[in-house]
């Protein structure tokens, strides 16, 4: 005769937790469900949305000359390549320029800073300054890029208000990924003699690189689809020259806040076929983040 090794209180408690464990599983469900729902009715509205966007615009898209052609003001002329060699200038200095100054921040921070109340107050302001609305970033590069260092209403002085938008999403994004690096992986480089700073450049670095390049390329592409901070500095919606480094510069943002505000039938549809534009330049830079990302992964 087999014998138990439950008693029976431990058999109540089981009957008693077994109806708690299918109420859990069932609340689980359906909180699984409503989350399926609302995934699936986002999808649906941006479909929507796209697919109206394509309808309106693919015919200017394709018409000849929209890309290759200097705006004109007439709707069914001219075209957008000041805007987009100015959007694309911006998104390369932004680059350039944030990037740097984000991730050594962050490394910074998460690798020899000490703690300190200061570190603490300096963490505190850039979590914050990553909501500050992108028109106070604006107002910033007026007062400062515009008007102190005197760069006027150029495409250097868009670059370095957009990258100080973009500064704090960098650094928020570069310190978690560098603080996912396991501590055992610079425990390991520091047994075998190296330096923090080889340990860090050989080592934490190209584990954190994916999760650094999500955060740039996130930041970066709310830099490329911002117009209120370029409106404040002064940046146009006409030109008839390609924009340098020190001139007068076009945004596709810009582009397209012109087309809206204009009556004249035709210029909506331009301004759906800017928006095209500028949806594919924004994908094509999360596809380069998404291979590198990968990339990177596998070399782990």
């Amino acid at each position: 005769m087999a014998t138990s090794f439950y008693s029976d209180s431990d058999r109540e408690q089981a009957e008693e937790f077994n109806p708690q464990l299918e109420k859990r599983e069932i609340i689980g469900k359906i909180f699984e469900i409503l989350c399926l729902i609302g995934l699936s009715i986002s999808l649906i509205v941006l479909m929507l949305l796209f697919f109206d966007i394509l309808r309106d615009g693919i015919g200017t898209l394709l018409r000849p000359g929209f890309l290759t052609e200097t705006p004109s003001r007439f709707a069914n002329r001219g075209g957008i390549r000041p805007a987009i060699i100015g959007s694309i200038f911006l998104g390369i200095l932004v680059i350039l320029i944030a990037v740097p100054i984000g991730v050594g921040t962050a490394l910074y921070l998460e690798e020899y800073a000490p703690k300190a109340w200061w570190t603490d107050i300096v963490e505190i302001n850039i979590a914050n300054l990553a909501g500050v609305p992108s028109i106070v970033y604006g107002l910033l590069g007026l007062g400062v890029f515009y008007y102190m260092l005197g760069f006027g209403p150029s495409l250097i002085t868009g670059a370095l208000t957009l990258s100080l938008e973009t500064l704090p999403i960098i650094i928020v994004t570069s310190r978690e990924a560098i603080r996912a690096v396991p501590n055992a992986l610079r425990e390991a480089s520091y047994g075998l003699g190296t330096t923090k700073w080889q340990t860090i450049w050989n080592h934490v670095l190209p584990y954190a690189v994916p999760g650094i390049l999500t955060g740039v390329i996130l930041a970066v592409s709310r830099a490329i689809g911002d117009a209120a901070a370029l409106l404040v500095i002064g940046a146009v919606s006409f030109l008839t020259f390609n924009p340098g480094l020190f001139q007068r510069f076009m945004a596709l943002p810009i582009q397209i806040f012109s087309y809206i505000t204009r009556p004249e039938p035709g210029f909506a549809d331009a301004a759906a076929a800017t928006i095209i534009v500028i949806l594919f330049v924004v994908l094509v830079l999360n596809g380069v983040a998404i291979y590198l990302r990968n990339r990177f992964s596998l070399l782990k």
